[in-house]
């Protein structure tokens, strides 16, 4: 029998969204970074506390659409910006008291369900992904790079066990015909030696192509670098991740800015580095069975968050020497 969609499961839900308000305080004022605009679920809940202004930003260019429906209420205190938030440092923030800066690195239904991004193995569209400001595509991606390129990207992307004969088989078809989305789902499926009936069969290869398509490693480790600076003392850095590479990431660079490193007693006696920042929580944060009940989607959401120790933009990390391995997969881009 075919499922019946609700008409609620098409609303957006920010995922979080109490928890979210308790660790930024809100009630008490001041300036919040909204990093990924989407729906514009967290800026409306913040900017319903007086005495806030958001500053949110978007790569995607749909989300204007949204953003001038809470300008119009919120004139004074709410100001959209169409960037990356990688770009989060061409920001003129000289005077603005930054009290709290959020990611969340989920999609919403609607770009999922958008048949001109094409992010979904169910879309009818053209194999896409850009999710704006993009320099090539999926279908650019999957035509072009060469078959050790396209393995690396499923493997260390989308941690897919199958990705050496998929990239094969992917190479191996091209040659006589362009790759679409349902032609990308049709060989990874029949790539596929054990079928896993929990996920869909191209789950992992399409959340490789966006990560690749839309440069999320960078972009998150940039954002990260580049939030750390401009956040004020006491301010809060909070991200909602829903993959396990994003967390590995954010999970690295909120514990190695935030303690001290064990160091032998043998050793000869070092100047104790600073921490950049206070752990609250050493575990993520996860969504209620209620929550998960009402939003299925929110079930793999992680919210980390840290707390700045002092006013400084000098900021030490080796973040970037941590995820090379990454960066190097992303940069197979520069062929395109």
């Amino acid at each position: 029998m075919k499922a019946t969609i609700k008409p609620e499961s098409t609303k957006h839900y920010p995922v979080l969204l109490s928890e979210l308000i308790s660790i930024i305080s809100p009630q008490y004022g001041g300036t919040f970074i909204d990093c990924t605009f989407g729906q514009g679920g967290y800026s409306k809940r913040i900017l319903e506390f007086p005495n806030t202004e958001v500053i949110a930003l978007d790569r995607d260019i749909k989300s204007l659409t949204k953003a001038e429906l809470l300008k119009k209420q919120f004139e004074d205190r709410f100001l959209f910006k169409n960037i990356k938030f990688s770009q989060l440092d061409n920001l003129k923030l000289k005077n603005e008291n930054i009290k709290g800066i959020i990611f969340d690195l989920g999609y919403s239904y609607n770009q999922i369900k958008d048949p001109k991004k094409g992010l979904s193995f169910d879309s009818k569209g053209e194999l896409n992904m850009k999710m704006g400001i993009n320099k090539f595509s999926a279908k650019e991606t999957i035509n072009t790079l060469e078959e050790g390129e396209l393995n690396k990207i499923f493997k260390f992307f989308g941690e897919e066990k199958e990705s050496k004969i998929i990239a094969r088989n992917i190479v191996q078809d091209r040659k006589t015909t362009k790759i679409t989305t349902k032609e990308l789902v049709r060989i990874i499926e029949s790539s596929k030696r054990k079928k896993n009936y929990k996920i869909h069969s191209a789950t992992k290869v399409f959340q490789a192509l966006r990560i690749f398509v839309n440069q999320e490693i960078s972009e998150l480790i940039y954002g990260l670098i580049n939030a750390a600076k401009i956040v004020k003392k006491d301010g809060i850095i909070a991200v909602v991740t829903f993959h396990s590479l994003e967390d590995k990431i954010v999970k690295y660079f909120f514990k190695s800015l935030s303690e001290n490193k064990s160091v032998s007693r043998y050793m000869p006696k070092q100047e104790e580095k600073k921490n950049f920042f206070n752990l609250i929580k050493k575990k993520s944060i996860q969504p209620s069975e209620k929550e998960i009940r009402e939003n299925i989607p929110s079930r793999s959401a992680k919210l980390r968050y840290v707390v700045k120790l002092e006013d400084t933009h000098d900021i030490e990390t080796d973040i970037l020497d941590k995820f090379k391995h990454l960066i190097e997969v992303e940069n197979f881009s520069k062929k395109l």
